[in-house]
Parts: structure tokens; C-alpha cells; sequence
């Protein structure tokens, strides 16, 4: 009878994995590369990093574990950069929702191509049984809609072919683990998707719904995309899975006459950008089915080469910008409702 109860009650148990908060937000804590200019050059400054999103509300972050750096040779498994992460996020209690991507070069491919299905899963298996008391939600590539980060476009025919190999694999090796389908900018390509036969082979939908902040009615854009998003999954019977925004944000400059632009044209201010993330907020949240929205992203960077590299909550020297306190508002406005 006590076995009985002792399993009853761990049933019971909060997965500590998983979180009720809708607060996520990007995270680029593996990057330490000439090409990001060794942004996390240490684990001190990975740990700083994850202590500033956790003292800021941050809930979940969505992170890439890499194949090409954990599988550095085929079978050949280092997962020490990641443990680092994975393991300090967990005693900050935040949870993680991991991207698996992209082609390791051992492959003969570049890292954007369209990965061998077969290959793509030795690693998507190992990475799921070193972590899966860790981490219960797995995303399948970032953007697969768009042309720089999957090559070719076709229609997302190879993707729908590389998700209906890696779901049953994951679910083998942790049954309580929920595949985030491969983030979409468009009701267009969620559309595709589900032509191309994914509908049992997801848990989550997950769409990037940038608009910029600068424009007439933006928000009114933003939740366009969400209806027509919500439409594509009706007329599919799927309206009851969750749906989160696993990248919306823009830029925030010191001044205008500091902006280089982004990919929507110019960039808008520190102050803007604050506005912007509440605005998401407050009314993001209230949309039937969106159940969390990460914010793109925690910390300025040295990469993009235009002002997609001030879309951080922080600047590169760990300084809070005035998103950071929006977010950090938002954040404690919400949990004090609970």
C-alpha cells in the first residue's frame, strides 16, 4: 500500500521541467564562436547571463542544443558546453525548451542543408536521453520556412519527412515529452505543414509573428497573423493544441539617429522597445490558445551586422535596458494575478 501512495504522489508531483509562466525569451548561451564574437567565452559568463534572465521574470528560455558541436564526429558525443547550460539553468529553476538543429558538417552538407533523416535522429535520441529529466519540450529545427536557415525550399516537404522520423523517436525515449513543431512566420507555411502530413507528429504550434512597433496598428498585424495561424489549424482539427510565439521582438536603439535598420526598416528606440514588450504582453496573453511568448532576445549581440543585433534585453555588458524592466513588470503582473 505505501509503494502504491509513494507512485501516486510523484504522479502527482509539478514537473519540474515545465512551468505555468508564459515568460520565455531567446537565448544565444552556446554561442562562443569568431563569428559571435566568443559572446559566452566562459561558464562564469553563461551563469551570469542565466542569473540575469532568472532575476528578470524569465521562466523558459529556448535554447539551441547543436548537432554539429555535441556530435563532432560521427557517434562521437561532447555534450559539455551544454551540460554547463542546461545544469545552471535548472538550479536558477528555469525550465528550457530545446531546438534541435542544425547539419553537423561531418556530413558533407552546410550546416542550413536539409539533414540525412537517419543521422539527424542518432543525435536527436542521444540528446533526448542525456537530458530528458531535464528537459521536457524539444522544438525540430528554427524556421524551416526560411530560406537561411533550411535548404532548399520545397515546400516543406523534407521537413514534414524529417519530424514524422524524429517525433516517434523522441516519445521512445521520454513519453512525456512534447515536440514543439519547427518554427513558422506564416499561416501560409503552417499550411504547408499540414499538407505535407504533420498533424499527429506535434504537441505545440509554434509561430514567429514579427511586426514592427513603428508601424500603424501593429498589434492589430500581430494578432492577423495569430487569427489566420488559429484558422489553418481549425480547418486541420487542431484547434486544441497550444500555440506559443516562440520569437517576437525588435529592436531597441539608443536614439534614432543611432539606427541602422532592421529587416522592417527603421529601428526603434530603447523606450519603443520597452513599449513594444508590454504591448506583446498584455495583449498577446489574452488571445485563446497562446500560452507563451518568448521574447527575441535576452542579450545585445555581435553578429547580424545591422540593428537585429540590439534586440536584446541587455546590452553585451550585462547592463539592463529599459525592455528588461518592462519585462520584469509584465512578469510580476502576471504572477501576482495567480
Amino acid at each position: 500500500m505505501a509503494i502504491s501512495l509513494k507512485h501516486q504522489q510523484r504522479n502527482n508531483a509539478a514537473d519540474l521541467r515545465d512551468t505555468t509562466s508564459p515568460f520565455g525569451v531567446l537565448t544565444f548561451l552556446d554561442w562562443n564562436h569568431a563569428w559571435n564574437g566568443q559572446m559566452y567565452s566562459s561558464p562564469t559568463m553563461v551563469r551570469k547571463a542565466i542569473s540575469a534572465l532568472a532575476e528578470a521574470g524569465v521562466k523558459m528560455v529556448r535554447q539551441v542544443i547543436s548537432w554539429d558541436e555535441v556530435e563532432t564526429k560521427q557517434n562521437i558525443f561532447d555534450y559539455s558546453k551544454y551540460d554547463v547550460i542546461v545544469d545552471s539553468l535548472k538550479e536558477n529553476q528555469v525550465c528550457m525548451l530545446g531546438i534541435l538543429c542544425y547539419t553537423a558538417l561531418w556530413t558533407g552538407k552546410q550546416w542550413n542543408d536539409a539533414p540525412d533523416p537517419q543521422l539527424f535522429t542518432t543525435y536527436v535520441r542521444n540528446t533526448v536521453r542525456r537530458y530528458k529529466d531535464r528537459i521536457k519540450y524539444w522544438e525540430i529545427w528554427n524556421e524551416p520556412d526560411h530560406p537561411t536557415y533550411w535548404k532548399d525550399q520545397d515546400g516543406l516537404k523534407a521537413y514534414a519527412e524529417l519530424i514524422k522520423v524524429v517525433h516517434p523517436v523522441i516519445k521512445e525515449e521520454d513519453s512525456t515529452a512534447q515536440v514543439v513543431l519547427g518554427s513558422v512566420c506564416s499561416a501560409k507555411s503552417l499550411a504547408q505543414m499540414y499538407k505535407q502530413g504533420v498533424h499527429d507528429y506535434f504537441d505545440v504550434v509554434n509561430v514567429h509573428p514579427f511586426t514592427s512597433p513603428l508601424e500603424e496598428n501593429c498589434m492589430k498585424k500581430v494578432h492577423a497573423i495569430y487569427e489566420d495561424c488559429r484558422a489553418t489549424m481549425a480547418f486541420h482539427d487542431d484547434e486544441k493544441k497550444p500555440m506559443w510565439f516562440t520569437e517576437i521582438g525588435c529592436p531597441g536603439v539608443g536614439t534614432s539617429q543611432e539606427s541602422k535598420g532592421w529587416w522592417l526598416g527603421k529601428s526603434p528606440t530603447d523606450l519603443e522597445q520597452a513599449n513594444w514588450l508590454t504591448t506583446v504582453y498584455a495583449e498577446g496573453l489574452k488571445w485563446p490558445g497562446v500560452e507563451r511568448i518568448f521574447w527575441a532576445f535576452l542579450q545585445e549581440t555581435q553578429h547580424f551586422g545591422d540593428d537585429v543585433d540590439s534586440f536584446g534585453l541587455l546590452k553585451k555588458d550585462f547592463t539592463p535596458k529599459p525592455a528588461l524592466i518592462a519585462y520584469r513588470k509584465a512578469a510580476d503582473a502576471w504572477a501576482s494575478k495567480k
